[in-house]
């Protein structure tokens, strides 16, 4: 992938690797650069690596390797400041929200941070706003539908108005009407976006650039287009299937 040399760097892995405790090896020396304003896509079949690469983003998880992120080491002194301008929302809403109601589980990061009384007030219903999920703030969020649902867990994070916005899956087990809707709002956020994902018809509306992951490599990055019509690529990868 060519890079505009002027541009800003707000995420920087260098020879990034991680393991589990029973060996089994997940990414494989990932060097990667993201750029700020970008959409990058992270694609590849289930396993291969691009979840377990969003959790170093904000230090769930850590391994051996260098990231860097908004320009500073993803380090145990920096680690809540990194956490507080990368939002994360992961596959499945319910790991995310856990508060009797919506206002509550959108609140948190806010009042975690310190934010006054007014500024929690005000984030919550910015953020709600956002999302198109205004006039729910008392309803509990586990009698929302997975659509709501998902909206109100990327309320969560954008309260706290992060810089980075990664996303594991987020059309998962969604209808076509659901689908689309969440690619729209994605489009009206203005953070650097990073997408985990195997839902290509989604990359090739929402993301400018792809990063194919295979077996914790990656073994192609860039523009959507170009990697997306290499069908050599998407079946030896497992994005396509060996007959069509």
């Amino acid at each position: 992938m060519v890079r505009d040399m002027a541009a800003e760097v707000v995420v920087k892995a260098e020879r990034l690797s991680f393991a589990y405790p029973d060996g089994r090896e997940v990414l494989k020396d990932i060097s990667l650069i993201i750029e700020r304003g970008e959409t990058v896509a992270l694609i590849g079949p289930n396993g291969a690596g691009k979840s377990t690469f969003l959790l170093h983003l904000n230090g769930i998880l850590h391994s051996n390797g260098f990231l860097e992120v908004l320009g500073k080491t993803l380090s145990e002194k920096n680690l809540k400041w990194i956490r507080a301008r990368v939002g994360l929302v992961f596959q499945n809403p319910d790991d995310q929200l856990f508060s009797p109601t919506v206002f509550d589980d959108v609140a948190f990061g806010p009042i975690n941070m310190g934010y006054s009384r007014i500024q929690v007030e005000e984030a919550v219903q910015k953020a709600l706003e956002s999302v198109g999920m205004r006039g729910f703030e008392e309803r509990a969020p586990h009698h929302l539908s997975l659509g709501e649902k998902k909206r109100v867990a990327i309320a969560t994070v954008l309260s706290m108005n992060p810089e980075i916005l990664a996303f594991d899956e987020p059309t998962s087990n969604l209808d076509p009407r659901s689908r689309w809707s969440l690619i729209s709002l994605f489009r009206a956020l203005p953070a650097t976006k990073i997408i985990a994902t195997h839902d290509l018809e989604m990359v090739r509306a929402l993301c400018q650039r792809a990063v194919v992951i295979y077996e914790g490599r990656i073994v192609a990055d860039g523009h959507t287009s170009i990697i997306l019509e290499d069908r050599s690529l998407l079946k030896t990868t497992g994005l396509a299937p060996d007959e069509e």
